[in-house]
């Protein structure tokens, strides 16, 4: 009997292959393939009915197996480009496909060596396609997240807290804290305040002169974070006169950068000569920025006639007030830039706006005048700074983009080798100096703070401190940050204090090593890349759960992918419908709508 068993499974296998070669590309119906399978083995084969009737179940699975093989998936819904040019949208990725249950192959159309390390950002976390199906790609997918990581949602309280609880059913090592209670307050004294108190187990950002009192403390533990970041003073280029080249130059030599860094930045920042932190490659050695010079800044501005007949100009500075490791006193250094501005004939208002308000305004491109914002690196590669701000998918937050500087990030990305990409970084950084998109000011030094008890705490470099390795010996471990997440589905949101809430929840195919930056496996036990780096091939971890019991297969990860990808996608919804990160990093959206 065991023969005629897998002589009928091996019957299958031919009927279904010649099955589906007969079906219409993209319309394999495995269910139809099934019944199909049981009916043709039983009229070919009727000496090997009585088996096949017993092995009906079998044969419906193992009928699906082989159209999941022989039909790669492209998703949920099928959403595979029907261009006779699928790279002639500009974008970087050319198809994703569902190889087998859990293999997900993602093609390229040029190169990307960094490929990997955005394959490990939160904003590119798996979900669950039922649940991305049942929120329509939002609602509940922001405020509710269904993740596979360490902890579950337990309940956000808008403007109190967010509380999580440890996920049971956790593939990999067990949170070492039952819960983990996220608060906030963008005062690094009241922050520093709760900590010393023992009201809450760790702290983000301790404001500058308080590193030493946290040092000096017996009963704490600073834990610090190269300035892999960089804060900036931006400009709008379609807005005049900042459409004036001459002009964005003049106002680069009016901002004396070691004042703020000197008076507003705690120890390990850095005075910033270029948008690239020196740590992060894509740096340029020897790159040094305009010299502080506001005589030549007013004559230029006066020659450009930019003054209005009192010899005064107006304009605006732009912040939220959100305490950053690149910006560690917002008020205060929007103060000082006011008054540095005033010294030159510049009377600047400012305009303190709400969190998420501020971040839509700037990629939207609808800040008028001067815009203070940051960056912190996601992961170790110029395209995480450069393509992000400079390329020809990025925001329109400096306007325009500037042409000869987007030729050559496109060139750069394309290369495997970083000897052939770092030339193509140092003429970027040349023209971004020349441009003047932006005014960079400093890389900071940051930290987080813990309670001395707490074991496992640490500070990442990539702002994405892991919650589920600490112990402090008591539950919940309350953790207080700058500011309350915007929202939990991080493939539509840029605020660190989102993509660290994200962080504990969800999971992409890869990781960051708790504290460090090298990529590690996560969603995906292992991944490679053929020899161009235009094919990487993930192979998922079987067993995997999401938090509401439905198992991780390869078709998550490619709707997960396809609903940021395909701006038509019916899922491509998110919270504001951005999704930056993605058409930053990979070049554009698939099928965006036509301006």
């Amino acid at each position: 009997m065991k023969q005629a068993k897998l002589l009928t499974l091996l019957a299958v296998l031919v009927i279904a292959s010649m099955i589906l070669a007969a079906c219409p590309a993209g319309q394999v119906d495995t269910g139809a393939v099934a019944t199909q399978v049981v009916e043709a083995v039983q009229t070919a084969a009727p000496t090997l009915q009585a088996v096949a009737t017993e092995m009906a179940p079998v044969v419906e699975q193992a009928a699906t197996q082989v159209a999941a093989v022989i039909q790669p998936s492209t998703g949920v819904t099928d959403t595979a480009t029907t261009d006779e040019d699928p790279c002639a949208y500009g974008g970087i990725i050319k198809d994703i496909v569902a190889v087998d249950e859990l293999t997900v192959r993602f093609d390229l159309c040029v190169p990307d060596p960094a490929f990997p390390a955005k394959a490990a950002f939160s904003a590119f976390q798996i979900q669950s396609a039922e649940y991305l199906e049942a929120t329509g790609g939002g609602g509940d997918l922001i405020e509710k997240p269904v993740g596979t990581g360490p902890y579950m949602m337990k309940e956000w309280r808008r403007g109190d807290q967010l509380i999580l609880e440890a996920n049971p059913n956790y593939w990999g090592d067990a949170a070492k804290t039952p819960t983990v209670v996220f608060r906030w307050s963008p005062e690094a004294a009241q922050r520093l305040l709760e900590l010393q108190s023992g009201n809450v187990s760790g702290i983000d950002n301790p404001g500058p002169d308080d590193f030493d009192v946290i040092e000096g403390d017996a009963n704490l533990t600073l834990f610090p974070r190269p300035g892999t970041n960089v804060f900036y003073v931006g400009m709008n280029n379609t807005f005049p006169p900042f459409d004036n080249e001459r002009v964005r130059q003049a106002f680069a030599m009016a901002i004396d950068r070691n004042r703020i860094v000197d008076n507003f930045y705690p120890t390990g920042s850095l005075v910033a000569t270029q948008f690239m932190p020196p740590v992060i490659f894509g740096y340029t050695e020897g790159l040094d920025w305009w010299e502080y010079d506001p005589e030549m800044a007013k004559q230029i501005l006066t020659e450009e006639g930019v003054y209005d007949a009192n010899g005064v100009f107006k304009t605006k500075i732009s912040y939220r007030d959100v305490v950053r490791g690149y910006l560690p006193e917002p008020g205060v250094v929007a103060q000082d830039i006011q008054a540095q501005l005033a010294e030159i004939g510049v009377e600047a208002e400012i305009v303190v706006m709400e969190s998420g308000a501020f971040l839509d305004a700037a990629d939207d491109g609808a800040l008028e005048g001067f815009h203070l914002l940051g960056w912190g690196a996601d992961y170790p590669d110029a395209t995480n700074f450069l393509d992000y701000h400079f390329g020809a998918s990025a925001s329109a937050q400096f306007g325009d983009k500037f042409e000869d500087v987007t030729t050559l990030l496109k060139e750069a990305a394309a290369l495997a080798d970083p000897a052939e990409r770092q030339p193509l970084y140092d003429q970027v950084n040349e023209l971004i100096k020349q441009h003047v998109p932006m005014i960079p000011v400093a890389h900071g030094g940051s930290a987080t703070a813990f309670l001395a008890a707490c074991e496992g705490a640490h500070a990442s470099p990539l702002g994405n401190e892991a919650m589920g390795v600490i112990d402090c010996g008591v539950d919940p471990l309350v953790w207080m940050q700058n500011a309350e997440p915007i929202g939990l589905y991080c493939a539509d949101e840029t605020d660190g204090e989102s993509l660290r809430a994200c962080e504990q929840i969800g999971e992409a195919l890869l990781a960051f090593e708790v504290g460090g930056t090298d990529v590690i496996p996560s969603l995906a036990e292992t991944w490679a890349a053929n020899e161009d780096l235009t094919e990487w091939t993930f192979n998922l971890r079987p067993g995997v759960t999401f938090h509401d019991g439905s198992a991780l297969d390869a078709n998550d990860v490619v709707l997960s992918w396809t609903v940021q990808w395909d701006a038509s996608h019916p899922l491509h919804v998110g919270r504001s419908g951005d999704f930056t990160y993605f058409s930053s990093l990979f070049g554009g959206f698939k099928n965006a709508p036509q301006e």
